[in-house]
């Protein structure tokens, strides 16, 4: 059996939770606007990551999500480096969105006024889901300036 076909047994559908947290300052969110190359979108998905082995295959809840990566909530953020593999769905499960991402901050859980979890860069991610994830951020971005 090939890798993505082991690792498409483990997809669940994939929900956005129906409410969002308070929206952040960027200091609070890890990291401030002068490193960033595209704006950042709430969004709370469940996502599902794989490192070193399916052993270590795990889910928790993006905080948001833009063009360029994804922050992912978790107590247990993996060091800075790190390669994963990702995989999220939209709203209705429908399709998948999946690939490869570098973990290029880290925020510790027990921090003040910061998050726990990491930032992930999208690093190697087919056009298709690349779309997607423009398409997500572009949708969100327009219901939230007519908020």
């Amino acid at each position: 059996m090939r890798f993505f076909d082991v690792l498409s047994l483990f997809v669940r559908t994939v929900t956005e939770a129906t409410t969002l947290p308070r929206q952040m300052s960027d200091d609070e969110q890890g990291g401030g606007a002068e490193r960033r190359r595209h704006p950042r979108t709430p969004l709370s998905l469940l996502v599902q990551y794989r490192f070193n082995s399916f052993d270590d295959f795990l889910a928790e809840y993006s905080l948001n999500i833009s063009p360029g990566g994804i922050f992912i909530r978790t107590d247990t953020p993996l060091e800075e480096g790190s390669m994963v593999y990702l995989q999220f769905s939209l709203k209705d499960g429908s399709r998948l969105i999946e690939g490869m991402g570098k973990v290029v901050r880290k925020n510790p859980p027990g921090v003040k006024d910061r998050v726990a979890g990491m930032g992930i860069e999208f690093v190697n991610f087919d056009d298709e889901s690349m779309a997607l994830i423009n398409e997500i951020c572009a949708q969100r971005e327009a219901t939230r300036s007519r908020s």
